[in-house]
């Protein structure tokens, strides 16, 4: 598949990455190591992301204000935000790829389509892994901003008229709602942010509102589920706080559990960063 992103270099507390025409220089507290590139090969850099003094980016005036690349047969739009995000998280690229097989395989077992339901969906790259698969998918963020902007890259991916339901709201109203309705789904993927704020105010901190989430997703399964994703970029969740909290939300349905670190890969020189922990439980 064809991919317009690539890790280049890491190092000092920084990545240098390649997303199309596009390279990058951002932080990465993971980044310990020494840089690989001499430093003449990041100066080169279109633009660099600081977070010293304040969020900034030097030399955004040479970054288009939208670009386009494709990433494991997804296409994206890209833009620069004052947070240093892009909208796409290339991490995730492995989940990807896995959500499309299980959705791809769901649909040739049962003989109909999954019905997923991505939380936090942010962009859309989880929404469009399963929508490609021929999966139904119902996307949820927040921010109105974010769920146009994952609109956008459906339409990149010719989805625009596929069966995917756009909602703008909290997470935790939104599944009261949908508990309610007795609505129930086969693959719930879902990326909680460390601190997040809903529409209307809403506050969500992952250490205190993440187990009684999990417990509500649980009683929104189908009676022939697929399973569950959960990723975070929270550093004190690790994989095996994942997986101890999938284990003891879904142990009683059994099924297998998955875990490990998501990272940023690079061709076979470029170290690898982690970025971040996911678990599937896997029904």
């Amino acid at each position: 598949m064809t991919n317009d992103y690539a890790l280049l270099d890491s190092g000092a507390f920084q990545k240098l990455e390649r997303f199309g025409s596009v390279t990058l220089a951002r932080p990465c507290a993971q980044a310990v190591w020494k840089q690989s590139l001499p430093t003449k090969e990041w100066s080169q850099a279109t633009a660099l992301f600081s977070r010293e003094g304040g969020h900034q980016w030097r030399g955004r005036e040479r970054l288009p204000s939208t670009w386009e690349i494709q990433v494991d047969g997804m296409r994206f739009q890209l833009s620069s935000t004052d947070f240093g995000h892009l909208g796409i998280f290339p991490e995730q690229r492995e989940q990807w790829r896995r959500i499309r097989e299980v959705c791809a395989s769901y649909l040739k077992q049962h003989g109909r389509p999954a019905q997923v339901l991505n939380l936090f969906a942010y962009s859309g790259g989880s929404t469009l892994a399963p929508a490609l698969a021929g999966a139904e998918v119902c996307h949820v963020d927040a921010s109105k901003g974010m769920v146009e902007w994952a609109r956008k890259n459906a339409f990149l991916n010719n989805l625009a008229d596929k069966p995917i339901r756009w909602i703008v709201d909290d997470v935790s109203k939104f599944l009261e709602r949908e508990r309610r309705r007795q609505r129930t789904y086969d693959l719930i993927i879902l990326d909680p942010p460390s601190y997040g704020r809903g529409a209307r105010g809403e506050i969500f901190k992952i250490e205190n509102d993440l187990p009684l989430l999990l417990k509500t997703l649980a009683e929104l399964l189908s009676s022939q589920p697929l399973g569950l994703l959960l990723s975070c970029h929270t550093p004190e969740l690790t994989p095996l706080s994942l997986h101890h909290l999938l284990k003891q939300t879904f142990s009683s349905l059994g099924g297998k559990l998955e875990h490990g670190e998501m990272q940023l890969r690079g061709i076979d020189h470029v170290l690898p960063v982690p970025s971040g922990s996911f678990c599937w439980w896997i029904k």
